[in-house]
């Protein structure tokens, strides 16, 4: 299987969701980020002790943004001829199967990837049995 090249170790600036202004207090709120629109709010004027809000200073590193958990980026494959495109790049990206295609056709992509040694994410997805050779 393809090992992935690690530029660097991805480091997280902020791990924690940003939530709702007083969504603890309102239990018909939903605790998804929504920007405080008050005149007189707090939050949006950002004093110190409340809540942070989001903004481009917590964006991931240019070097490992997008990566996934494998350490590898995304690249969508529709049919068994896109895999050509990851041969030599198959350290650095890896395929993700595209949810719209079906089993017989994803059977012939996971065997073909196997054969030019190129991973997928998602190689047994809506498969129950696969046969490599």
């Amino acid at each position: 299987m393809v090992k992935p090249i690690i530029p660097k170790k991805v480091v997280k600036k902020r791990t924690k969701k940003f939530t709702r202004h007083n969504y603890e207090k309102f239990p018909q709120l939903p605790s998804s980020w929504r920007y405080p629109h008050g005149e007189d709010s707090p939050v949006r004027r950002r004093y110190k002790g409340m809540k942070a809000m989001p903004n481009k200073g917590y964006g991931s590193d240019r070097a490992t943004k997008y990566l996934t958990p494998a350490g590898f980026r995304a690249f969508p494959i529709n049919n068994a001829e896109d895999l050509h495109m990851l041969v030599m790049q198959n350290r650095k990206y890896a395929g993700i199967i595209s949810s719209t295609v079906g089993a017989k056709k994803r059977k012939a992509i996971v065997r073909r990837a196997h054969e030019l040694d190129v991973r997928l994410l998602n190689g047994n997805a809506k498969l129950t049995k696969v046969q490599v050779k």
